[in-house]
């Protein structure tokens, strides 16, 4: 009976465990914080919290004799918060520089179809029929502000490894494109006149790939290219090389097609009027959205992926992490056997036990996830990265270790340090005065 007793004891500490872990990790730091200040409240202004917090305070007066396991789970914990946090920055920070690029009064029209601009080809034709579309915001002259673009993928050498190549998309763009994206500026050199094969690299760009310095030389499409100036967007845009687009049209054989469309709008609300007009238009068979939405869209598979291989490495090593505070506690709690035993037998009850435990783990595993997020925070915010976008071309991005992914770290290493500190807190409180007096 006491076996059966014990038995359903613990499957309901596990159950209870579940679900606390479960509620911790939906929690916002103002609803954590509400329970800190409760639990410090608990700890001053009760009988049985200054009885915890006596029983803590020896526990933690023998960290020093216990320094290299106690150093086991601090540096367990904050290598599980620093990968999950560089993981989850790197997909933030992708994520970002996309849905940085275009705004609500921009849209592109692609081919019916398409989901990015390399699938996509429209005719000239398409274009005068989109451009006579209503909502379309016009320039001083009256004409209306449209950029057809083209979009076409080379490969350049790395400036890390001069013999690894890698993809850049190039972009051909008429004059119109400096108003649809004026967030684009030249910082420097110039812009690329028409009809000349030069071309501009965004700052992305020419940090990654070898050859791209004002006046260099590339041979791209089987032509000579000449790099004329440098610009920022501080978007996608800035991972690309812009050229006029009759050029990169004639040098990579595209005839008089395009691949998209952008066009101004007179506001955010014409969209809807504009989107009508042309996917009602016969002639037409195209998609269109904001470019807000577009570049948004383009951010969604590879961020999805990068989180759920962050959350599943983060799971792997946190599972390691587990049994690492459980077999350090389990140690601290037999070492200490007589001392708890003591305690108990001089009139303190298990729930102080318990909890002395408990805090003492949370303690070291809040260490650790400090540890973890700063060292993260100090190595990764703001480094730069490449990867494969969407359009198959690489998209320069940096990292972003935001509050919240070093929130979340903390609650990962706080729940690491619960699951690991209670099964031991509970064997140090079930244990018999009489047998731990005994142990040496």
């Amino acid at each position: 009976m006491k076996r059966l007793l014990r038995i359903l004891s613990n499957c309901a500490l596990v159950l209870g465990l579940a679900a606390g872990v479960a509620v911790w990790s939906m929690l916002g730091w103002r609803e954590a914080l509400g329970l800190g200040v409760i639990g410090v409240l608990w700890l001053v202004l009760t009988r049985s919290g200054w009885r915890t917090l006596s029983v803590t305070r020896v526990g933690l007066s023998t960290l020093p004799q216990r320094l290299g396991s106690a150093s086991v789970i601090v540096v367990g914990i904050a290598g599980v918060v620093g990968v999950l946090v560089a993981l989850l920055a790197m997909a933030d920070g992708f994520q970002q520089t996309l849905r940085s690029t275009g705004s609500d009064d921009t849209a592109i029209v692609l081919r019916g179809g398409s989901q990015a601009e390399l699938n996509s080809v429209l005719t000239r034709s398409d274009v005068n029929v989109i451009a006579a579309a209503p909502g379309i915001a016009r320039d001083t002259a009256g004409k209306p502000i449209v950029s057809p673009e083209l979009s076409v993928v080379a490969n350049l050498p790395k400036k890390s490894d001069p013999a690894v190549e890698a993809n850049v998309q190039i972009r051909g763009v008429g004059q119109k494109a400096w108003k649809v994206w004026p967030n684009v500026r030249i910082v420097e050199g110039r812009k690329f006149k028409p009809g000349l094969r030069e071309l501009i690299a965004g700052v992305g760009a020419e940090a990654q790939f070898a050859g791209l310095k004002i006046g260099k030389s590339l041979r791209l499409g089987g032509q000579e290219w000449t790099v004329v100036g440098t610009f920022q967007a501080h978007d996608a845009h800035d991972s690309e090389l812009w050229g006029d687009l009759d050029t990169v049209a004639s040098a990579y054989r595209r005839g008089s097609s395009v691949q998209s469309v952008i066009v101004k709008l007179t506001s955010p609300g014409a969209f809807d009027a504009f989107k009508a007009a042309v996917t009602s238009d016969p002639r037409l068979k195209v998609e269109v959205s904001t470019t807000r939405a577009y570049y948004a869209k383009q951010s969604e598979g590879l961020t999805k992926v990068l989180r759920i291989v962050g959350l599943v490495v983060g799971i792997i090593m946190a599972i390691g992490a587990v049994f690492g505070a459980l077999n350090t506690m389990y140690a601290a709690v037999a070492a200490r056997a007589r001392e708890i035993a003591t305690l108990r037998a001089v009139g303190f009850r298990n729930g102080p036990v318990v909890l002395s435990v408990m805090l003492e783990t949370l303690l070291l595993a809040a260490l650790g996830g400090i540890l973890g997020g700063l060292v993260t925070w100090l190595l990764f915010n703001g480094y730069t990265a490449s990867t494969l976008g969407a359009n198959f071309s690489q998209v320069v991005f940096q990292f972003r270790v935001t509050p919240h992914l070093l929130w979340n770290g903390l609650k990962w290493a706080l729940a690491i340090g619960l699951v690991g500190g209670l099964f031991p807190a509970v064997r140090a409180a079930r244990l018999p005065v009489t047998t731990a007096l005994r142990e040496s």
